[in-house]
C-alpha cells in the first residue's frame, strides 16, 4: 500500500499481533480506538471518539491516513485517489477535518484488515476522471 513502509508495517504486524483474535474490523477499530464510544445519561447522549485502546497504534493510523490524503507538491494528486476523494466527500457532508479524517482512519482499519485476514496485497482501482 503507498505510504506504508518497512517501518510501519512492522509496527503494525508488531501491535495487532495475530489478527485471527479479532472477529471482524470493527473489534480492531475498537482495539485501536478508533470506534466511537456513545456517552449517555437518562437517554440523551452522543457518540464521541474513544481515547481508550492501543495509543501508539492509533498515532500510526493516525500517520497513515494524513499520508493517504496528502497532495504531491510537484503535480498535486493525492497519494491515494479513493480514500482522498472519500476524504473531499465527508467535508462535503459538513464534517470537521479531523472527523473525517477519523473516518479515513476508519476506513484503512478495514482495508488493512481485510489485507492481514486474507494475507493480500493492496490494490488500488485508478479512477479515471470524468
Amino acid at each position: 500500500m503507498p505510504g506504508i513502509d518497512l517501518v510501519t508495517a512492522s509496527n503494525l504486524i508488531a501491535n495487532i499481533g495475530d489478527i485471527r483474535r479479532f472477529a471482524n474490523p470493527n473489534k480492531l477499530a475498537k482495539y485501536v480506538g478508533i470506534a466511537p464510544v456513545k456517552f449517555s445519561s437518562a437517554g440523551k447522549g452522543k457518540e464521541q471518539m474513544s481515547e481508550q485502546g492501543r495509543r501508539e497504534l492509533n498515532g500510526v493510523f493516525y500517520m497513515l491516513a494524513l499520508q493517504q490524503i496528502q497532495l504531491s507538491k510537484c503535480s498535486k494528486t493525492p497519494r491515494n485517489y479513493i480514500l482522498y476523494e472519500y476524504y473531499k466527500r465527508k467535508l462535503a457532508e459538513n464534517k470537521s477535518k479531523t472527523h473525517a479524517l477519523m473516518c479515513v482512519m476508519r476506513r484503512l482499519v478495514n482495508i488493512i484488515y481485510g489485507m492481514m485476514k486474507n494475507k493480500t496485497e493492496y490494490r488500488m482501482e485508478y479512477l479515471s476522471k470524468k
